[in-house]
């Protein structure tokens, strides 16, 4: 069974800088297009957009990872940061698969 396990989360102050990781286990063959998602207090969980700005995301295709950094961290980029992945192979084709995600607080 394709688990996704993220690391990484936790207290940071403003202005600093976090790194996020997220690794698959299972037959990881079968997963693929790994990103990232973000819920914040009192809001949808939504994608984490990685193409611009003071977020960086990278994906290892063959070990089935990806991490996320995170730059001059703001208060508003608290929240449940949880990885993501899609199935790939015939069986799973399609299907969702999400980790338990990992809190990140910013606060002084």
């Amino acid at each position: 069974q394709i688990q996704l396990v993220e690391s990484g989360g936790g207290l940071v102050e403003p202005g600093g800088s976090l790194r996020l990781s997220c690794a698959a286990s299972g037959p990881i063959r079968a997963i693929d297009k790994m990103d990232w998602y973000r819920q914040s207090p009192g809001k949808q969980r939504e994608p984490v957009a990685t193409s611009m700005g003071r977020f960086t995301s990278n994906r290892d295709t063959t070990k089935k990872t990806v991490d996320l950094q995170i730059r001059a961290v703001r208060p508003e980029d608290a929240g449940v940061y949880y990885c993501h992945g899609v199935g790939v192979a015939p069986h799973n084709y399609g299907r969702d698969y999400w980790g338990k995600g990992t809190l990140v607080t910013v606060s002084t």
